[in-house]
């Protein structure tokens, strides 16, 4: 029997994709401060302190939870949504940026999944959201992800959200992934993660990959993302004082003459 809430789900989208969580009477999700999109009459939203996994624990219980987040990046409080009509609801959150939305079923992955500090978007009531630190010195400075990231713990569906298009790998025992730091998502709790310098001058110096690869070693499964949003706000960074210098005119037919006619160089 499952401690957490056992909820149905509908993924939407293709780039930008959001999840529609449906709720039978009293069934709960909780979710990321800011992610909701949209719910319907009757799904009551509270915001719980920590992950809310805490109840019938102390203030001291729920105050360390709290702590663990923030470690993570995440805010002190979370939001729950609570079917309290007498016929399933709909409750829908959306991903921050362009990529997928993950479903997991913890239960089916040993009831712990390791993934990076912002991935978490929404899960069923009962799923506890706290940190895993990273042993190895090396992988904590130069792994990507610091020394802590997300640990999710439960029996239930957990969503998770990563950049671009996503692959789920399968390593049998021993079986090694060298993978881009910034491109890991998630890992399975029995997959040994290690960094490996990449090696060669030429390479650590004009290979463009950063000066480490990730390992990962099974058994266990993997989830890699093709668009990591670090990459992501590097190049929008990178572009800005181009885009600055832009023309609206930039893309016609007629350029920069359109923008002669229209007075913008008067």
């Amino acid at each position: 029997m499952r401690n957490t809430h056992e909820i149905d789900f509908k993924i939407i989208g293709e780039e930008m994709q959001c999840v529609e969580i449906e709720l039978d009477p009293q069934e709960t999700v909780i979710a990321e401060a800011g992610s909701l999109m949209m719910m319907d009459d009757e799904v009551r939203m509270a915001t719980i302190f920590g992950d809310g996994a805490q109840e019938g624990q102390g203030f001291v219980g729920k105050l360390f939870s709290a702590g663990k987040r923030v470690l993570t990046g995440e805010s002190l409080f979370m939001t729950a949504y609570t079917n309290d009509g007498s016929s399933k609801r709909y409750v829908s959150f959306a991903a921050p940026y362009p990529g997928k939305v993950i479903p997991l079923d913890v239960s089916e992955l040993g009831g712990k999944v390791i993934c990076q500090k912002d991935a978490f978007l929404c899960a069923a009531k009962g799923t506890t959201i706290g940190i895993e630190f990273q042993k190895r010195i090396g992988v904590g400075l130069f792994g990507g992800e610091g020394f802590i990231m997300q640990k999710i713990e439960g029996d239930g569906l957990v969503f998770v959200h990563a950049g671009g298009t996503i692959i789920e790998r399968t390593l049998a025992p021993g079986e090694v992934l060298k993978v881009d730091t910034g491109c890991i998502v998630a890992f399975t709790k029995d997959i040994d993660y290690d960094i490996q310098f990449v090696g060669g001058i030429r390479n650590t110096i004009f290979g463009g990959e950063g000066l480490f690869f990730g390992l990962l070693r099974g058994p266990g499964k993997v989830w890699i993302q093709s668009l990591p949003f670090s990459r992501l706000a590097d190049k929008i960074i990178s572009s800005a004082p181009k885009m600055r210098g832009k023309r609206k005119g930039e893309g016609s037919v007629l350029g920069g003459l359109g923008d002669l006619l229209d007075g913008d160089n008067f």
